[in-house]
């Protein structure tokens, strides 16, 4: 069985508009992401980083190339359900995915539409909240809780659906410092407890600091790939893209150009105090 979880293949996605040759939100992208990977996709509004994220979820199809979940293209309409049940999605803003009164309620509803037993659909729901820490909150109203833990219970429906790969379309990009910190942990203990694969679409850098690999795309390409330490240290090309860099690595970069000799690579205060 193959290890690699999402590929693409020369996709290329065009959006109609009044413009004979539309607008081109990808252009030929070629990716493969393998079976618990944690990847950070970058860039800002327009990058095509969004685009990329529907294409995986099949909710839009390639205008030209293949895109593949698991080893089912996205193009065969028989593998709709089952790319959905394999890749599941979290979008940005956490009211748009909640549906029910009560919390419990609100995550069964993904498995009790998929026709899952009650009896395993309790089982998801109980295991769904504690991955995300919010089973002491079950019968809470999810519109009295904060926006980080709103999030957190929309990941949870995703979770008991038993997705092998969870899409994140920047879920942080509506809360606040404390919000986001509390989903990007969810994101990282759901990446190295329960070994999902994680796409995590984002403009916030400092997001991805701890991602395996790192992706930038600007204008419908991919311009950046790499681990963490290894597109951060390309700072003057990240900043020419007019995305902002972790502090730290910023902080390393000022010093370097004031003739301290501080390694390239430097992404953590630790890092940094240790090679001053």
């Amino acid at each position: 069985m193959s290890d690699v979880m999402i590929k693409l293949e020369n996709v290329t996605y065009k959006y109609e508009s009044n413009e004979n040759e539309g607008v081109v939100a990808l252009n030929g992208i070629n990716l493969s992401i393998n079976k618990g990977e944690f990847v950070v996709i970058l860039g800002h509004n327009g990058s095509g980083k969004s685009t990329l994220a529907k294409l995986i979820n099949a909710l839009i199809v390639p205008t030209s190339g293949k895109v593949y979940v698991n080893g089912m293209d996205t193009q065969d309409e028989e593998n709709i359900w089952h790319i959905r049940r394999t890749a599941g999605m979290v979008f940005q803003n956490p009211d748009n995915q909640l549906v029910a009164t009560i919390v419990e309620e609100d995550v069964a509803f993904g498995p009790e539409n998929l026709g899952i037993h009650p009896k395993e659909i309790r089982k998801r729901v109980n295991e769904a909240l504690t991955a995300v820490e919010m089973e002491e909150y079950k019968d809470y109203a999810p519109h009295l809780l904060s926006g980080g833990q709103k999030q957190r219970i929309a990941i949870a429906g995703v979770l008991a659906m038993k997705p092998e790969c969870i899409i994140l379309d920047e879920p942080t990009a509506m809360l606040d410092p404390s919000g986001r910190k509390e989903v990007i942990n969810t994101i990282k203990k759901l990446n190295r407890e329960e070994n999902k694969t994680i796409v995590h679409i984002t403009h916030y850098m400092d997001e991805a600091v701890e991602a395996d690999r790192v992706i930038v795309m600007e204008k419908g390409n991919i311009i950046l790939e790499g681990t963490p330490k290894t597109v951060f240290s390309q700072v003057e090309k990240v900043k020419q893209i007019g995305l902002d860099v972790p502090q730290v690595t910023e902080l390393a970069y000022m010093l370097r150009k004031e003739g301290i000799d501080i390694p390239q690579n430097i992404l953590t205060i630790e890092e940094l105090v240790s090679a001053l």
